[in-house]
């Protein structure tokens, strides 16, 4: 029998622990040289500024869908101690993520509506709106900026945000402007040097059997124990896991906790590749024939296109 009480919390557990990587050293490294240290050398929540025009930068964290890249810098923008209480005692960063639909106007309102500013009028000019955001940001001592699936945010108006990120990141006002999102972002910011120069650009690199497999490999020992489950896994789990996850850092994790998941919700003693194979079939809607930890020739599998292919063959054989 399986206890649903004891396995939610297991599940709990496992998702509340981060898992380091070297990308969490790159991206503190990247922020804390943003940041003004005082005279002890202990960093503040003050923006350095780089040139005479009292220029900030910021940085552009890139990665495909569930790379991780949000996680990453929620966890560190919310665990730097000189960015959690800001000259009016609130945090010094603010997070926000791209509304729909994304139009230079509705961003405006977004950040305004995530300072906690009261309604604004929609009948508002935009550049106004923008204008409001710098004065918000600049009363409540917000010196870091963060908007997640930035991507989204080059669909319309692209010329008018791209000058909006600029002005936020020049002037007594500027703050330090993160931009995470797909490498469509990194596209759109370098067709415009002006702005393409106020950033430095951290891509998130790929998983890679060679260079994480070892890693991961403890890293399901250790969730195991803690799920109080035996590994009993093919050698080459984590090479299909990887394959499976379109080499992707966070989807990887996310894949071994469903798995896990799934071996507690059927009551299974042990972790096998039959759990990975059926949380796989669940979200992919794959055959087993096209299921990457079933097949016997999984490398040559692509998750993007053939496990599509075979839905639509599957459909037209029933029709």
């Amino acid at each position: 029998m399986s206890d649903h009480a004891k396995n939610a919390r297991i599940m709990e557990a496992l998702r509340a622990k981060h898992v380091r990587a070297p990308r969490d050293a790159q991206f503190a490294a990247q922020l804390e040289r943003l940041l003004r240290r005082d005279s002890a050398g202990n960093l503040t929540a003050e923006a350095v500024r780089f040139s005479a025009t009292s220029e900030t930068r910021g940085i552009l964290v890139v990665d495909g869908p569930g790379g991780g890249k949000s996680t990453m810098v929620a966890r560190h923008l919310s665990r730097l101690p000189a960015l959690q209480t800001g000259p009016q005692g609130i945090p010094a960063w603010l997070g926000v993520s791209v509304p729909s639909p994304a139009t230079f106007k509705s961003m405006g309102f977004e950040i305004l509506r995530r300072s906690g500013y009261p309604n604004v009028s929609e009948r508002r000019e935009a550049w106004s709106v923008w204008d409001q955001v710098r004065s918000r940001l600049k009363m409540l001592g917000i010196s870091v900026l963060w908007i997640d699936e930035a991507h989204d945010l080059f669909c319309k108006d692209s010329g008018m945000i791209l000058r909006a990120l600029k002005s936020l990141m020049q002037g007594d006002e500027a703050v330090i402007v993160i931009l995470s999102g797909t490498e469509r972002l990194s596209e759109v910011i370098r067709s415009d040097a002006q702005v393409q120069r106020r950033f430095s650009t951290m891509p998130l690199c790929p998983v890679a059997a060679a260079t994480d497999g070892e890693d991961f490999e403890n890293l399901i020992g250790a969730y195991c124990e803690l799920a109080e489950l035996k590994p009993e896994l093919s050698s080459d789990l984590v090479a299909r896991l990887f394959h499976g996850s379109r080499y992707r850092f966070g989807r990887s994790i996310e894949t071994i906790l469903n798995a896990i998941e799934a071996a507690l919700g059927s009551g299974a003693d042990s972790l096998t590749n039959d759990h990975f194979a059926q949380v796989w079939a669940m979200l992919e809607g794959c055959a087993p024939g096209w299921n990457v930890f079933l097949a016997d020739d999984w490398a040559k599998i692509d998750p993007d296109h053939d496990v599509e292919q075979a839905a639509v063959q599957r459909h037209v054989r029933r029709r």
